[in-house]
């Protein structure tokens, strides 16, 4: 199987800045597509950025200027950086990835999502 683990959240007061990071593990063959969401209290989950295998990027018009997403395919390991934090930032934010691996048989591109990290941005 394949998991995906999220480090780095954490409360930080406004102004401030935060790094997240995002380890792919297991029998991964490649990942495509990588990209971080977030869940605010009482909210949907939204897009914050995804990062192709190549390096192209996008941000969530919220977060651009700010945040920036990038990757190491050797490590299977996306980032992202977050600065000027403000506290509507504070939500679960959630790592996810499009891997190609075999389950059973054949192999396939998976969707799969991490376990999630709390960030909290207060005074």
């Amino acid at each position: 199987q394949v998991q995906l683990v999220e480090s780095g959240g954490g409360l930080v007061q406004p102004g401030g800045s935060l790094r997240l990071s995002c380890a792919a593990s297991g029998s991964i063959i490649s990942i495509n597509d990588m990209g971080w969401y977030r869940q605010a209290p009482g909210k949907e989950r939204e897009l914050v950025a995804t990062i192709t295998s190549g390096g192209s990027t996008n941000y969530a018009d919220s977060v651009k200027g700010r945040f920036a997403i990038s990757r190491d395919n050797a490590k299977n390991t996306v980032y992202l950086q977050m600065n000027s934090l403000k506290p509507e930032d504070t939500a679960v934010y959630y790592c996810n990835a499009d891997i190609y691996y075999r389950r059973i048989y054949t192999p396939r591109t998976f969707n799969e999502w991490g376990q999630g990290t709390l960030v909290t941005v207060s005074s």
